[in-house]
C-alpha cells in the first residue's frame, strides 16, 4: 500500500484546501487542488470546517479522490455559485437542486439514509411564545431570503394562517438560534439537519414550537465536468461510512445517519409539490 500523506492549508476563510497525496495517483486529470465541494454557510466557517474537513478527508482517503472544502460569506451568494456552476460536488436545499439541475446540470447521487427534511421555528425555552399566533406583529429571524428549508416554508406557513410578521435576516442558522437565546429576537426559522448539529449549551435553551411538513432531504449532487467514475468513487466510499467506526462518527458530527446512493428522479416527490415561493423569492 502506498504511504499517504494528508495536507490542509487554509487558503482563505472560505476555502480549505484537503489533498491526497500519494505516490501514485489513482485518478488522471484531477482539478489542481483537488474537486471542490461545496457546503452551505449554515455555520461559520470555522465551525463548518470542523465537522466538514474531518469528512472530506475519510472520503478523500477511502475514495482516492482528492476532495476540497469550500463554502460562501453567506447562504445566497452560496446558491449564486451553484447557479454558475462553480463547485465539483456540493450540498443544496432540494428545490434549489430542482433549480439548478435544470440550469447548470447538477444531478443528485447521494443523501442521507432514510432522511427527511423539516422547518423548524424556535423559541426561548422558557419564553412566553406557545402558538404561532403569539408571533404576529413581531420580528423573526431567519438566515438568508433564499433560503427554502428555513426561511421560505415557514413564511409560506405563516402566510397561510394570516399571521404577519417581520424579516431580519442574520446570514446563518447557527447565528438565528444564537439571536433567539440571547433574546435579541423572539422567534428564528431553522431546519433540521442544523438544528441536529446545533451546540448543545444553544440548543437547550431553545424549543421548537412549529415543525412544517416533510421535504426530501439535501442532495449530494455533481456537475456534469465531473467524471462519472470520480463520482462513482466517492459515492461508494460515502455508502460504506455507517459500517465503520471512524466514519460513523464522522457522519454524526454532520447529523446524517448514513449516506445512501440518490438520483434525480428521487426529487420528482418535491418537483410535485408545487412550493410556493414567497413574493419577495420570485
Amino acid at each position: 500500500m502506498h504511504k499517504m500523506k494528508i495536507v490542509m492549508r487554509f487558503v482563505s476563510t472560505m476555502t480549505i484546501v484537503v489533498i491526497m497525496c500519494s505516490a501514485k495517483p489513482a485518478l488522471s486529470d484531477v482539478p489542481a487542488g483537488g474537486y471542490s465541494f461545496g457546503i452551505g454557510p449554515v455555520q461559520s466557517a470555522t465551525e463548518l470546517a470542523k465537522r466538514w474537513v474531518p469528512f472530506l478527508q475519510y472520503l478523500s482517503e477511502k475514495s482516492g479522490v482528492p476532495l476540497q472544502f469550500r463554502t460562501a460569506k453567506d447562504l445566497t451568494t452560496f446558491q449564486q455559485q451553484f447557479g454558475e456552476g462553480i463547485f465539483d460536488f456540493g450540498l443544496l436545499n432540494p428545490y434549489h437542486y430542482i433549480v439548478f439541475n435544470k440550469s447548470s446540470g447538477y444531478t443528485a447521487f447521494a443523501r442521507e439514509k432514510d432522511g427527511r427534511l423539516f422547518g423548524l421555528l424556535v423559541v426561548k425555552k422558557d419564553g412566553p411564545i406557545r402558538h404561532v399566533s403569539q408571533l404576529s406583529g413581531k420580528i423573526i429571524a431567519f438566515p438568508s431570503a433564499t433560503s427554502m428549508a428555513a426561511t421560505w416554508i415557514q413564511l409560506n406557513m405563516l402566510s397561510e394562517k394570516n399571521i404577519t410578521v417581520s424579516k431580519q435576516y442574520v446570514n446563518s442558522m447557527d447565528s438565528v438560534y444564537r439571536s433567539v437565546v440571547k433574546g435579541i429576537f423572539p422567534a428564528g426559522g431553522g431546519e433540521s439537519r442544523t438544528w441536529g448539529t446545533c451546540d448543545p449549551e444553544v440548543k437547550n435553551e431553545l424549543r421548537i414550537l412549529w415543525t412544517s411538513q416533510a421535504f426530501p432531504p439535501f442532495p449530494f449532487m455533481f456537475h456534469p465536468r465531473v467524471p462519472r467514475e470520480v463520482v462513482a468513487k466517492v459515492l461508494d466510499a460515502m455508502k460504506k461510512m455507517d459500517s465503520d467506526p471512524r466514519g460513523i462518527v464522522l457522519l454524526k458530527a454532520i447529523n446524517l445517519k448514513g449516506i445512501e446512493r440518490s438520483t434525480d428522479a428521487d426529487y420528482d416527490e418535491m418537483r410535485k409539490m408545487n412550493f410556493k415561493l414567497p413574493v419577495e423569492a420570485n
